[in-house]
């Protein structure tokens, strides 16, 4: 069973959002909130699987709620979904900055938040290539902290691990990846999990920020001598 918590200042928005997912098998909302602060506490009350936070709300802001969740480590295994108004934003770059695992846009169809939820709930980024190539387009240029020491991080990884690391920046799921690589999605999997631990990042959202942060992979393409996503 998948674990929701639903972090909304607005009623109608949280009850709808409820009514949609508690009507699956496989869904349960645990809690709800109705600004930041509320929602880092029912975080820690309820430890979701997944956590469906506003990014803009009254007393503490998405943004500021998803750095305390992931801050947490006893609340690693919440994975953070920013939702917005807006689509691709400065808000929502700031969010997986942040630790959010990705992001949803309120007036997507039923079916997209369901899918997110159980991609965000299985440790996957809600990142596609099209939206990743948008964000840093925009955004990548301007100054933010990034991940602690990844530029001496990245020397620590593997020739295979870093064109991983690419790939993931790219946008590309763990059977994309195998394929491309010619290994199998068990593999590709593996080498993402290693890469994750010796970067020091959480999910495959922070690692996609990562690769650009540090011109592993750029909006016209991977850096030199790296095999190229899905631009």
């Amino acid at each position: 069973m998948i674990r929701v918590l639903l972090v909304d200042d607005q009623a109608l928005i949280r009850g709808g959002f409820r009514a949609l997912l508690d009507a699956e098998d496989d869904i349960e909302v645990v809690g709800e909130a109705a600004d930041g602060a509320d929602g880092v506490r029912l975080a820690a009350r309820h430890r979701p699987d997944v956590a469906l936070v506003d990014v803009q709300m009254p007393v503490l802001d998405g943004i500021e709620a998803t750095r305390r969740i992931a801050a947490d480590p006893e609340l690693a295994a919440v994975h953070v979904v920013i939702l917005t108004n807006y689509g691709v934003d400065e808000y929502v770059w700031g969010a997986l900055r942040a630790g959010a695992a990705g992001f949803l846009v309120k007036d997507m169809e039923p079916e997209d938040l369901l899918h997110g939820v159980r991609v965000a709930a299985r440790g996957d980024a809600l990142l596609s290539p099209a939206l990743t190539r948008k964000l840093i387009q925009e955004y990548v240029s301007r100054p933010a902290g990034g991940v602690p020491d990844a530029d001496h991080a990245l020397r620590e990884l593997t020739r295979r691990e870093r064109e991983v690391v690419t790939l993931v920046g790219g946008g590309l799921s763990n059977e994309e990846i195998a394929a491309r690589l010619h290994i199998s999605p068990i593999t590709a999997k593996t080498h993402v999990s290693r890469s994750m631990t010796k970067l020091g990042v959480r999910d495959r959202a922070q690692l996609v920020v990562l690769a650009y942060e540090t011109g592993l992979v750029t909006p016209r393409g991977p850096a030199a001598g790296q095999p190229a996503g899905d631009f």
